[in-house]
């Protein structure tokens, strides 16, 4: 088992990509925290974890990451129930609908910036100083998006908020290398997630035809892609990586 005996928290994991990184982790060893604003959601897939794994495989815990408190809150009931964390994964992400960038309100953007950099910042003020008092590093996968290196138009601020996780990604890694923190992050081209419809703006064949017709290798990410790419960051089998912007695309970066 590649993470055997490690911890790990996974934001937005009551479904979609988080779903697929908790499940594909606990299948490896690790245990886990299940994040999610969704109760219904997070907690189905812990009890799924822990009827797979064994009672005491994964916890759930309702927290909204772009709040400070809630994520020391979520850091706290980690090491409460498993005593460690070694993997942090910012998972959960937030769009504004496809539309025309001035179109987008200000409660929109606000939401956007805040659940896909403001939680990475917060996780990293809670995570951190507990991958520092352990002694033995840790790692730090974030999600980020193709959106941050080849936008799409009507996605303008969503598109920014990414690029802002994929720079903080690389400064936080230069940062924290010396301290064996590692601190990576998942570019993900479109997928069969929650969020696509809006992504698209409307959930029609035409808009998905459009989508795809972008990408080489002729299809949206799955859950699986991004839950193999965050497993190899997470294990030992990464440990000279740090500062990358992995892109699971199907070539739509090339």
């Amino acid at each position: 088992m590649r993470l055997k005996d490690k911890v790990a928290i996974v934001t937005g994991a009551g479904a979609g990509f988080g779903e697929g990184i908790a499940k594909l982790y606990a299948k490896e060893g690790c245990k886990l925290v299940v994040n999610d604003l969704s109760e219904t959601g997070g907690q189905r897939v812990a009890a799924e974890i822990d009827a797979a794994h064994g009672k005491g495989s994964a916890i759930f815990v309702r927290a909204d990451i772009s709040r400070d408190a809630e994520v020391k809150a979520l850091v706290d009931r980690a090491l409460a129930a498993f005593g460690r964390l070694d993997i942090m994964v910012n998972n959960a992400g937030y769009t504004h609908k496809n539309k025309p960038m001035l179109d987008v309100t200000e409660e929109e953007f606000d939401r956007c910036f805040a659940v896909n950099a403001k939680a990475i910042y917060l996780s990293a003020k809670h995570a951190v100083p507990v991958f520092r008092k352990q002694g033995w590093g840790g790692s730090i996968i974030n999600t980020a998006s193709t959106a941050g290196l080849r936008p799409r138009p009507g996605l303008t601020w969503y598109n920014g908020s990414k690029g802002a996780a994929i720079t903080l990604t690389k400064s936080m890694a230069v940062e924290l290398a010396p301290e064996k923190i590692r601190v990576n992050c998942l570019c993900p081209v479109a997928g069969e997630t929650g969020m696509l419809a809006d992504f698209m703006g409307e959930d029609t064949a035409e808009k998905r035809a459009k989508f795809v017709s972008v990408i080489p290798m002729g299809r949206f990410s799955q859950p699986a892609d991004i839950a193999n790419a965050a497993l190899f960051l997470a294990t030992d089998e990464s440990e000279f990586l740090t500062g990358l912007a992995m892109e699971i695309d199907g070539g739509r970066c090339v």
